[in-house]
């Protein structure tokens, strides 16, 4: 979260709303504990429930199918309320981008709306 938290100072807001977007098909954004064995397991739970080896028609263009539906029902945005300029989020909640098909090069965007 430590972007965020950056972008979010920088915007001298105190109330309102911090928007994560990551603009790409193959990776996913979650909230969670920064753990890796947090995040090797939810890779686990994306090879049982989206196995990239199973017979998806994208993956005759380019071998990532997986990555593309993992990334669509995981999600590719967060939105967190931001009172008294913190970000709130339970004590062991970050942040995460959860890489799908790489590695890449990858880019959040963030937005702060309020006042």
């Amino acid at each position: 979260m430590h972007l965020a938290e950056e972008a979010l100072k920088e915007s001298g807001i105190k109330n309102g709303i911090l928007h994560a977007f990551l603009p790409h098909a193959t990776a996913a954004l979650i909230t969670n504990e920064y753990e890796p064995r947090v995040a090797r397991d939810y890779l686990k739970w994306v090879r049982t429930y989206v196995p990239p080896e199973a017979d998806w028609e994208h993956n005759m263009i380019d071998n990532n199918a997986h990555a593309h539906i993992a990334s669509a029902l995981i999600g590719s945005s967060r939105t967190y309320p931001v009172i008294n300029g913190r970000i709130v989020r339970g004590t062991w909640q970050e942040l995460m981008l959860l890489e799908l098909d790489g590695p890449r090069n990858r880019r959040v965007i963030i937005q702060i709306i309020g006042c």
